[in-house]
C-alpha cells in the first residue's frame, strides 16, 4: 500500500494515464480524420469510431465532414457588350477527400474557400463574358447554373473538395444602363406582345369564319329536311282529308260549314251583308242543307 502511494508510483501511473490517453481517440460520423506521422500522413481512411495511435510520433488531424457554405462577395463581371453587372453566387461544399484536402491548402477551410471564391470569380468571368445583358436577364438560371459550376467542379477536384451546388442568388445592373435595359426590355416586350395579339385575332377571325360557315350549312340543312317534312305533311294531311271526304261528303260539308261560322263569329263584326240565299247560309235553311224551295 505503502509502495502505491510513494510519489515514484503516482508519477509512473500518472505517466501511464497520459499515455494511454493519448494513444486514444475517436472519430465521429460527422467527421473525417487523417494521421500523421512525423508530419507525412500515414492513414486517412478512418471509419466512425474508437482509434489509436502512437503518442508524441503521430498526431490525428480532423475535418468537419458537414456541408458548408461559401458566399462570393458581390463584384462587377464583364458581359460580352462590355458591360458591368453585379453578381452575387453562393457554393456550397464538403471535404471529400482529406488526405487530399491537407496537402492542398492545409486542411484550413479559410483557404479553401479562399480558393473557391477565386475559382467562382474565374467562372463567371468566362460564362458572362459569353452572354450580352438581355441574356443574362432573361436567360434560364439552369442553364446559368450549370455553364458556371461545371469549371469550378474540376478545379474543386484537385482540392479533395466536392462542390454540392452553385447558384446566382442576384444579379444586378448598374445605375448607368439599367434604365437602358428596361426600356429597351420593355419595346422588345410589346412587339412580342402586338405580333401574338395579331395572330390571336387572325385565329378568332378564322376561328368566326369557319363557324358561321358550318351555321349557315346546318341552318340550309335544317330548312331543307323541315320543308321536306312539310311537304310530306301536308301531302299526308290532303290525302287523309281526302279519304275522310269521299267516306262521307255531306258530314265534311257540315264539318266545314260550322268551322267556317266559329271563324265568322268569334271576332267583334257580328254584321254580315250577305245574300240569303248564299251557300255561305247553306246548313241555315233546312236540316238537310238545302235552300228553301231546293
Amino acid at each position: 500500500m505503502k509502495r502505491l502511494t510513494h510519489p515514484a508510483s503516482l508519477l509512473a501511473i500518472a505517466v501511464g494515464l497520459l499515455v494511454l490517453s493519448s494513444s486514444i481517440f475517436t472519430v465521429n460520423e460527422r467527421e473525417k480524420a487523417i494521421k500523421l506521422f512525423l508530419g507525412n500522413i500515414a492513414r486517412s481512411d478512418y471509419e466512425p469510431g474508437l482509434h489509436f495511435k502512437i503518442p508524441f510520433l503521430q498526431r490525428v488531424i480532423k475535418f468537419d465532414q458537414r456541408l458548408l457554405t461559401m458566399d462570393v462577395p458581390p463584384e462587377p463581371v464583364l458581359t460580352s457588350e462590355e458591360k458591368n453587372v453585379i453578381v452575387d453566387v453562393f457554393v456550397k461544399w464538403r471535404i471529400e477527400n482529406p488526405e487530399l484536402f491537407y496537402t492542398s491548402v492545409s486542411g484550413s477551410e479559410q483557404f479553401a474557400n479562399n480558393r473557391l471564391a477565386q475559382f467562382a470569380r474565374e467562372s463567371l468571368r468566362n460564362a458572362f463574358g459569353k452572354l450580352t445583358i438581355r441574356e443574362v436577364v432573361s436567360s434560364a438560371r439552369s442553364s446559368l447554373r450549370e455553364a458556371i459550376r461545371e469549371p469550378v467542379d474540376a478545379q474543386a477536384e484537385s482540392l479533395g473538395i466536392e462542390v454540392v451546388d452553385m447558384r446566382v442568388k442576384k444579379v444586378e445592373l448598374p445605375e448607368d444602363v439599367r434604365d437602358s435595359v428596361y426600356q429597351r426590355m420593355e419595346v422588345d416586350r410589346e412587339k412580342i406582345a402586338r405580333e401574338i395579339r395579331s395572330q390571336g385575332a387572325e385565329s378568332a377571325q378564322r376561328i368566326r369564319a369557319a363557324a358561321d360557315r358550318i351555321r349557315e350549312e346546318t341552318l340550309a340543312t335544317a330548312y331543307a329536311e323541315a320543308e321536306q317534312t312539310r311537304g310530306t305533311g301536308d301531302g299526308e294531311s290532303a290525302r287523309i282529308y281526302a279519304e275522310a271526304y269521299t267516306q262521307d261528303p255531306d258530314f265534311y260539308g257540315l264539318y266545314r260549314s260550322l268551322s267556317a261560322y266559329r271563324s265568322a263569329f268569334s271576332g267583334n263584326n257580328d254584321v254580315l251583308l250577305l245574300n240569303p240565299d248564299s251557300e255561305f247560309f247553306r246548313y241555315f235553311n233546312g236540316s238537310a242543307g238545302t235552300a228553301p224551295g231546293q
